[in-house]
């Protein structure tokens, strides 16, 4: 049975796990300047329907630094789920690449995509997951202050794909996880009610960010969401993470953002540029976990 990454879910924890420290060691690897190339002749086939640069350019790195190779295809390039069926789609291009990554809105275009598939599937962004970034994130979290099992994260901001994601991840990583939305931004009640007690909910970013190990969110209005800027922006005042939120969590707390981000509007420029943020190294690791997942999805 091919093995897929739609969500954290879809892997084993302990594999999860694996792939953390598989992508610390392929970070170090890299910065000693040691080749590893063990892709030669496999190739990835890049579906973007939404725009990307972090993930762009991780994937494609990715696959260089393996040896193999990348074919980004935008909306222009293909058909899928327009002039052809998704399932068409998938069944042609798995004959052709060795794994599929896919940037897209809809969820179920993705599932349906892997069910035909003959290759591995990535889910590289829909608009209920976003699991890429939280290998990143956990990763940058490991390598800054050790296991983030047992430890507090809090949700600080919309209920969106990001924070579907944490909380996936709180189940799969063993971490208690904190969510302040405004009222009915709420994540979905369904994934939130799968992770049990790991989740609490307020519309409070300071009963979320006190205790907290972790601090993290996102911007207020995602793609495809501009036209709710202004009422969004009313929605979420007072949910900035900014320097009396952090003096709020633990001492040794930090701060990361899956980028990119809005400075003055969901965090402030003291915090994401300060000591405390760990939002650079996640980004970099997009680069290093996404090798660790794909040698995992390759190899398996």
């Amino acid at each position: 049975m091919t093995q897929h990454f739609l969500t954290l879910l879809d892997v084993d924890a302990s594999d999860l796990k694996k792939i953390i420290q598989r992508a610390i060691e392929l970070k170090t690897m890299q910065k000693a300047g040691k080749a590893y190339a063990p892709f030669a002749g496999r190739v990835l086939g890049m579906i973007f329907d939404k725009a990307s640069t972090r993930t762009r350019v991780s994937f494609e790195t990715a696959m260089a630094h393996f040896g193999g190779h990348a074919i980004f295809l935008s909306p222009r390039d293909t058909q899928l789920g327009r002039g052809e069926p998704v399932e068409d789609s998938a069944r042609v291009l798995s004959s052709m690449v060795d794994a599929v990554m896919i940037r897209t809105f809809s969820h179920e275009l993705v599932e349906r995509f892997a069910e035909y598939s003959s290759v591995p599937v990535i889910n590289a962004l829909t608009d209920i997951y976003h699991p890429c970034q939280l290998l990143a994130d956990v990763q940058a979290y490991t390598e800054q202050r050790g296991d983030i099992s047992g430890r507090t994260v809090a949700w600080i901001g919309d209920g969106n794909n990001m924070c579907h994601s944490y909380i996936n991840a709180a189940r799969q990583f063993d971490f208690k996880l904190n969510i302040a939305t405004p009222p009915g931004y709420e994540p979905d009640a369904a994934i939130v009610a799968a992770a049990g007690d790991r989740i609490k909910l307020s519309h409070s970013p300071q009963e979320a960010a006190s205790g907290a190990d972790l601090i993290t969110t996102d911007v207020w209005a995602s793609m495809g969401q501009e036209e709710e800027q202004k009422k969004r922006e009313q929605d979420f005042a007072g949910f900035e993470v900014n320097q009396a939120l952090m003096a709020l969590a633990n001492k040794d707390a930090v701060f990361t953002h899956c980028l990119p981000a809005h400075r003055g509007e969901e965090v402030s420029a003291e915090v994401i540029d300060g000591a405390q943020s760990i939002t650079w190294v996640a980004a970099e690791n997009r680069l290093h976990s996404q090798k660790a997942l794909l040698e995992y999805l390759l190899n398996s």
